[in-house]
């Protein structure tokens, strides 16, 4: 079997550009591409972040349904690694002051983990922690 690279992750928006501020101005990413129905962030390692919205989506899929239907919930999480725990609460902290959904602030978990949750303006959950040390 061969095995594919995961390149990029697309986040699917009713508001890309209320969505793009948010990732910009309160977690800190880069623009690079910034277009009405489209934005695509640079500065991070790893995985290619852009925001698509729905429209744009149903229309490159020939009106595929999943992209006409409302969404309710949670459609994806992403995790965002600290270097320590004390890391961990200042970033959390500041990303609630400037405007994240402040869903559990920080706590140390018997997986080994310092985490919290903070949500985006389009009712995504993500957890922002770091490896506790040993």
């Amino acid at each position: 079997m061969q095995l594919v690279k995961l390149e990029g992750i697309t986040l699917l928006a009713d508001d890309v550009a209320r969505l793009a501020r948010f990732y910009q101005d309160v977690l800190g990413f880069t623009i690079v591409i910034e277009e009405e129905h489209y934005v695509e962030f640079s500065g991070h390692t790893g995985v290619r972040l852009a925001i698509c919205s729905k429209s744009l989506m149903a229309e490159n899929t020939s009106g595929y349904s999943s992209f006409r239907e409302s969404r309710k919930g949670q459609a994806v999480e992403l995790n965002f690694q600290c270097d320590s725990p004390d890391q961990v609460y200042a970033l959390y902290e500041q990303f609630v002051s400037k405007g994240a959904i402040d869903v559990t602030a920080p706590q140390i978990k018997s997986w080994g983990h310092t985490t919290g949750f903070f949500g985006d303006p389009e009712g995504n959950v993500h957890s922002i922690f770091a490896v506790n040390p040993v």
